[in-house]
């Protein structure tokens, strides 16, 4: 049975304008982001991971296009309504550990302040630490943590009170290969109690980690792959964007296409 998408978005476009002009940051992004399940959004740096990440967290609003969070469209909610529904559905978890926490809050008081924002009650949070190898922890504050358990506090914090949907930005960038492998393995554990997380990396062991991953290139969506397959995305114009090894067969830019018994061939002129 297929699991129904924590969010989706379609024809979403971002535009920053600036002082030397336009910038488009997102073209046409058509994308479904399954629950109980890791997704990665890799590209190049200026690809739009960061734009994308904080228009699903409702941090940002899109220039066009649609998000939703389960059924719950954001577009046209008032700034008090996308507040209730991110501190309800929603978790953000910043690249720098230390940027997602308060530092005179010990990690139990972190859990109980995001359960009472949510409006969850006790929420679990003993259990979570538990799960996340903090629970000898509890009364540490961050600048007692190291940086991958800092992080480890980060993701209890954005998943207290079971929100449908989590977004992490570059989550294992500041932490060295054990302290990532570790919050990836809290990671997991978090996806298989029902939560959708939402990861922006450079990092190939949070992609081998995810059921599925986007590629970004200059803010459109260039593949989608899953643990069977990859799949080139063809936009509603029309078009596909080569990946770069094979761009290279083109220098002119300029290439032959035909169709034959069903099948679709592209070579150079």
């Amino acid at each position: 049975m297929p699991v129904e998408p924590a969010a989706s978005c379609s024809g979403l476009v971002k535009i920053y304008r600036t002082a030397t002009g336009e910038v488009h940051a997102l073209k046409g992004i058509d994308a479904a982001f399954p629950g109980a399940a890791v997704s990665a959004v890799v590209g190049p740096s200026g690809s739009g991971k960061s734009s994308l990440l904080r228009i699903l967290a409702g941090l940002d609003r899109p220039s066009a296009g649609q998000v939703r969070i389960g059924d719950i469209r954001l577009s046209g909610l008032s700034l008090t309504r996308l507040r209730r529904l991110r501190r309800r559905l929603l978790g953000y978890v910043f690249q720098r550990p230390a940027d997602n926490l308060i530092p005179y809050l010990t990690v139990a008081e972190h859990l109980r302040l995001a359960a009472r924002l949510r409006g969850a009650g006790d929420a679990g949070g003993a259990e979570l630490l538990e799960l996340l190898g903090l629970a000898d922890r509890r009364r540490h504050l961050p600048r007692q943590l190291s940086g991958g358990e800092q992080q480890r506090l980060a993701f209890a914090r954005a998943v207290v009170g079971d929100p449908p949907l989590v977004v992490a930005d570059e989550p294992t960038a500041e932490l060295d290969r054990a302290s990532g492998a570790a919050l990836l393995e809290a990671v997991a554990a978090l996806a298989a109690r029902g939560t959708g997380l939402v990861l922006a990396t450079h990092d190939p062991a949070v992609v081998r980690l995810a059921e599925r991953t986007l590629f970004l290139r200059h803010g459109a969506m260039e593949a989608e792959a899953t643990r069977d397959e990859a799949l080139s995305v063809i936009d509603e114009a029309g078009r596909v964007q080569l990946p770069p090894e094979a761009l290279q067969l083109f220098p002119g830019r300029r290439a032959r296409i035909g169709v034959e018994q069903g099948r679709v061939w592209i070579g150079p002129p």
